[in-house]
């Protein structure tokens, strides 16, 4: 089956009634442990103008070994970009969608700083569900696009960077926790991964809300 490239034909029509658009997509939201990351990319009518970058697909769609580069031109290329956090204390103390809600507030902004007037943009989101108005009320207009990450190249820049940033994160989390493999599951739910949790516990940075084990919590 041929790979989808992601283009900017949506974006420029949905341009032509808005002066910015701020893409959206989340990383982690099923993982066992760690915090959600949300990208946040920055695109207005001179950046939709431009070429794709080089090999930019939905993260899930791009070799491990090429993401960071593939981040690296995905930042250049977008006007301004970040990306949001909720880390699992957060999750379990306001649930899943919330904490992404959260995460994606905190990329907005990021990236747009003093420089961008995210009211006045277009937010665009990967899926069928809109976890960003439920923070910002009557705020920020959204719009969520199912296979957006697929389909739109802000989005799918949104979702590499993000990506990258979290499998960073979770690689540099394994160092003292060795024994859950973070550096290869980064924190999904492996039989590696459940089988750690089920003879040493639950650590800080797992769910501990969530269903994952029996197994008491190591704090």
């Amino acid at each position: 089956m041929a790979v989808v490239e992601p283009s900017l034909v949506l974006e420029r029509l949905l341009l032509r009634e808005h002066p910015l658009l701020i893409a959206l997509d989340e990383v982690g939201r099923g993982a066992l442990a760690g915090p959600v990351a949300v990208g946040a990319t920055v695109i207005d009518a001179a950046a939709a103008r431009r070429r794709v970058p080089q090999g930019l697909r939905d993260s899930k769609l791009v070799p491990e070994k090429r993401r960071p580069e593939v981040a690296e031109r995905a930042g250049a290329w977008a006007p301004a970009s970040a990306v949001g956090w909720a880390g699992s204390t957060e999750i379990d103390e306001v649930g899943i969608m919330r904490a992404l809600g959260l995460a994606a507030s905190r990329a907005i902004l990021a990236a747009c700083g003093d420089s961008w007037d995210a009211s006045a943009a277009l937010v665009i989101l990967d899926g069928n569900h809109d976890y960003v108005s439920s923070v910002h009320p009557g705020v920020l207009t959204v719009r969520s696009i199912i296979k957006a990450d697929r389909d739109c190249a802000s989005v799918a820049a949104a979702s590499v960077l993000a990506k990258v940033a979290r499998d960073t994160l979770m690689i540099e989390l394994a160092g003292a926790f060795p024994a859950y493999q973070w550096e290869r599951n980064k924190g999904y739910a492996s039989v590696e991964h459940r089988e750690a949790i089920r003879r040493g516990g639950l650590t800080p940075h797992h769910r501990s809300s969530w269903a994952i084990t029996d197994a008491p919590t190591l704090f």
